[in-house]
């Protein structure tokens, strides 16, 4: 697997992308170097799941945590992180709403590589020619190619304490 692909490794921790262009926006179009390769990789919705319930949100937001000191303590023993970053336009431009980030550590990697993988699959080729349409201002043809993403239905209180 690339670094910083749909799945990178920073800070100690691996890293899943789950937003196509939020990716390119991240890679460069698999131009940046050291991320000239770009795999999209499928878990099962059980391991996403567990990832989710087992998160700490990467940075304190006052008011959903009691306190700096709780968060720091639930950080340091949360084998996932989420973080919320702006979602990216086919021009790279932010959008005005997030997409998570969904870091992994210890177990959470462990659960990820021997159980809840399910295929890995290399878009580069795609993310090179939606990116040449991007570039030659064709963004109709360009976005007909986009992986079809759909907002993700969270059930219950899966996202309630990694809401900002």
């Amino acid at each position: 697997m690339s670094p910083r692909s749909i799945n990178g490794c920073e800070h100690g921790l691996t890293w899943v992308k789950p937003s196509f262009l939020w990716m390119m926006y991240r890679c460069g179009w698999a131009a940046k170097p050291g991320q000239e390769t770009v795999l999209a990789v499928e878990i099962t919705r059980d391991g996403f799941e567990w990832a989710l319930r087992n998160a700490c949100l990467s940075s304190y937001v006052r008011g959903l945590h009691p306190d700096l000191s709780t968060w720091q303590r639930e950080l340091k023993r949360s084998p996932t992180r989420v973080q919320w970053d702006p979602e990216r336009d086919l021009r790279s431009q932010p959008l005005p709403y997030r997409s998570l980030q969904l870091g992994l550590s210890g177990e959470a990697v462990r659960r990820y590589a021997d159980e809840w993988l399910v295929s890995i699959r290399d878009v580069t080729p795609l993310a090179r020619e939606i990116h040449a349409l991007v570039s030659s201002g064709d963004l109709d043809t360009a976005r007909g190619l986009l992986p079809e993403e759909t907002p993700y239905p969270a059930q219950g209180e899966l996202l309630t304490h990694l809401n900002r």
